[in-house]
């Protein structure tokens, strides 16, 4: 059990219901920073050491706070933006709690672990608990977008450390932990031809729609499951009228690789289709957002750590391959052991369903300051 006393599920959830509330779409600067502040004043009423780092116009702040001590540290790291437009909390997705679900925007990816890392971390201050290496969390605002600003200072807090903890959502039904991600990344497509009417001068023209039809077939060909190679052609726009030859079209690409090797073939084989021949002028921007998070012997020992834990407070702790990326990525490909998937079980994430299974609020938020009070 760990040292600090972290509450009851019932007074977990009453609070974390404070954070739901707050909705922090990740293009509303304002709204994340709002729920930031209301972080770091719990964590300086406590004692954290803090830094925030402004975000950019687009993006929120990044909140680091840090325990005292010297030393390689142990870094916990979530999100507190969302995919979740302002409105939904009052009209489709309103808070609820339903027997064991708890509902709301972002509660599931990732509101409950953000919280539990900011508890955790809060509730060692507060009590004095003694930890065998410093803590620092990180507390970022654009996580869902790619993590354009927060990612250099998860990295620059993460160099030199002993291991990081992620406290994405637990995955599946058994509420799986992760020991390794696909690498992400993404691509914008644009196709330029030339308009002429649709029926009197169609020789004329230069369809870029047909163009980009023709080049999302080859894009969607480089999937391959066997592989463990996905692509995404979405969304897709082009065109004017339907009796004007389309003079511009495009598309976003998502992929998602297992390895930097792959990652380097699909990125060399969707930018070799830009180019301009017939009239068509492709151009395609993007690449590799997140590298891949292999499954490392270090990771693995940290897993095993917080197996043991998790069953001395009743629960198994499966773990798991995801294909989704997270900001661990960050760190893994850096060397340093990472462990992913540690909030609270659910499902729905980006769905309108989404939820967290709130009894296990404090069972997997004993285990998230076990291990951070007990790595050594």
């Amino acid at each position: 059990m760990p040292a600090t006393e972290i509450g009851t599920a019932e007074r977990l959830l009453d609070e974390l219901r404070g954070w739901v509330e707050r909705e922090t779409p990740s293009t509303d600067p304002a709204a994340v920073n709002g729920l930031l502040d209301v972080a770091e004043a719990g964590l300086r009423a406590v004692g954290a050491g803090i830094v925030r780092y402004p975000g950019s116009g687009r993006s929120g702040d990044t909140l680091v706070a840090k325990t005292p001590g010297e030393g390689p540290r142990i870094i916990i790291a979530g999100h507190v933006d969302t995919v979740w437009d302002h409105g939904v909390l009052a009209g489709p997705m309103p808070y609820r709690v339903e027997g064991e679900r708890a509902h709301g925007p972002g509660i599931y990816d990732m509101k409950a672990g953000s919280f539990l890392a900011f508890h955790c971390v809060r509730e060692i201050l507060r009590q004095g608990t003694r930890t065998r290496r410093p803590i620092t969390l990180l507390l970022t605002p654009d996580e869902e977008v790619g993590s354009p600003t927060s990612r250099g200072h998860i990295e620059r807090e993460a160099e030199g450390a002993r291991a990081v903890l992620i406290p994405e959502p637990a995955g599946g039904l058994r509420g799986s932990c992760v020991t390794s991600r696909k690498g992400t990344g993404s691509f914008t497509v644009q196709v330029e031809g030339k308009s002429a009417h649709a029926g009197g001068n169609w020789s004329e023209g230069r369809s870029a729609v047909v163009a980009l039809a023709r080049l999302i077939l080859e894009i969607h060909g480089l999937t391959d499951l066997e592989r463990g190679v996905t692509t995404n052609c979405a969304p897709i726009w082009g065109g004017t009228r339907s009796n004007v030859i389309p003079p511009g079209a495009g598309c976003r690409v998502d992929f998602r690789v297992p390895s930097l090797a792959e990652a380097e073939r699909v990125v060399a084989a969707i930018r070799g289709l830009a180019g301009e021949a017939d009239g068509i002028r492709v151009t395609i921007t993007g690449g590799l957002n997140r590298p891949p998070f292999p499954e490392t012997p270090a990771g693995l020992a940290l897993y095993e750590m917080a197996k043991g834990i998790a069953a001395r407070h009743g629960y198994d702790l499966p773990r798991q391959h995801r294909g989704g990326g997270s900001d661990g990525n960050f760190t893994a490909v850096m060397g340093i052991p990472t462990l992913d998937g540690l909030g609270c079980g659910g499902a729905g994430a980006h769905a309108p369903e989404e939820h967290i299974r709130w009894p296990e609020l404090a069972p997997r938020g004993a285990v998230l300051c076990e291990l951070l009070e007990s790595i050594e």
